[in-house]
């Protein structure tokens, strides 16, 4: 524990003279009576109250003592700690486009898909992960992280109607969507690295081709593993008509070739999901990637501890106060 505050406790030098006085003087008020002798009451018990006499001092100095101590900030430390543990550095990529809106998967592909990518980012509390989203365009939702919170946080955030809002060029760009995970990718030093690329289109838009970024992907000894998300022949799509959401059919267009050929280039593994259930399994096996050993520095936040220390102060003056006005009251 550290202090934000600590020349509060030079304070404490305060109680040398209160306890000198209390010592020396505060006897000297009290009132007495005069006996010629005191002999017969050398063996007399001490009563409750005379045990106890000295109490109402000692509580004043505990109250002093701790609300000088809240008054110097009490606080967690922080510091870095530095572990090795066992993981390896992943980057999730998420196609966003209005596709992934289809409800063949409950409630809809983008949602379902970000619901299962929660869990097994749980599952894995000691790899490194990052998340890329792509439609027309990708772009690095967050970096590499140990900081799973910071993760989660962001991929709940991620708005499932980006594109159709026109806050994201629409379409389906798999290629770019790769080359942004691959680069944050390249330099890691982790044994194993892995593009884990989820979409329900076929690519449709990019400067670089899927091919293309498979080819990159391999150069760097980075496996990409691809998943083709949504039902076989049609699905349900919600289209906003004169204010009012209606439902259509649409077909489900998934190019399975091309997700494959990424995966076999990359040593990687092309999965269909159908279903939740399906990209729930779909999940459970890429769980079973090999893990490396990395080192991990964690940072711990401060924390303030002086409310505790105040409110034990309080309740020493509050039993002070009582004790002196009840049972160790002293009547002249």
């Amino acid at each position: 524990m550290t202090f934000q505050n600590p020349a509060y406790f030079s304070l404490l030098v305060l109680l040398i003279p209160y306890t000198i006085w209390y010592l020396m003087y505060q006897s000297k008020s009290k009132p007495t009576l005069r006996f010629s002798s005191t002999y017969a009451f050398l063996q007399a018990p001490k009563s409750f109250r005379q045990r106890l006499s000295h109490l109402p001092m000692l509580l004043r100095i505990a109250c002093f003592v701790l609300a000088v101590t809240a008054l110097a900030r009490p606080q967690t430390t922080n510091n870095w700690s530095s572990k090795q543990t066992e993981g390896i550095d992943i980057m999730l990529c998420m196609d966003v486009s209005t596709s992934m809106l289809a409800e063949d998967l409950k409630p809809n592909r983008i949602e379902a898909a970000k619901q299962v990518a929660i869990e097994f980012i749980n599952g894995r509390p000691d790899d490194n992960i990052g998340l890329t989203l792509f439609a027309g365009e990708a772009f690095t939702q967050c970096p590499m992280t140990v900081d799973h919170a910071v993760l989660l946080n962001l991929l709940n955030g991620m708005r499932v109607d980006m594109a159709q809002n026109g806050l994201l060029q629409d379409g389906t760009a798999i290629g770019m969507g790769i080359a942004n995970a691959l680069t944050r990718l390249k330099d890691s030093k982790a044994k194993s690295k892995v593009v884990i690329l989820l979409t329900d289109g076929t690519n449709n838009c990019g400067q670089i081709s899927p091919n293309t970024a498979a080819d990159i992907a391999k150069s760097f000894g980075i496996r990409v593993y691809t998943i083709g998300v949504g039902t076989n022949g049609m699905a349900r799509y919600p289209i906003s008509v004169g204010g009012h959401i209606e439902y259509t059919q649409v077909p489900v267009e998934i190019d399975t070739k091309s997700l494959a050929t990424i995966a076999k280039k990359t040593d990687g593994e092309f999965y269909r999901a159908t279903n939740t259930q399906k990209l729930h399994e779909v999940y459970k096996q890429i769980d079973q990637l090999e893990k490396t050993k990395m080192n991990v520095r964690k940072y711990s936040k401060k924390y303030e501890s002086y409310a505790s220390f105040l409110l034990a102060s309080v309740l020493c003056l509050i039993l002070e106060l009582l004790l002196s006005n009840t049972i160790l009251k002293r009547i002249p």
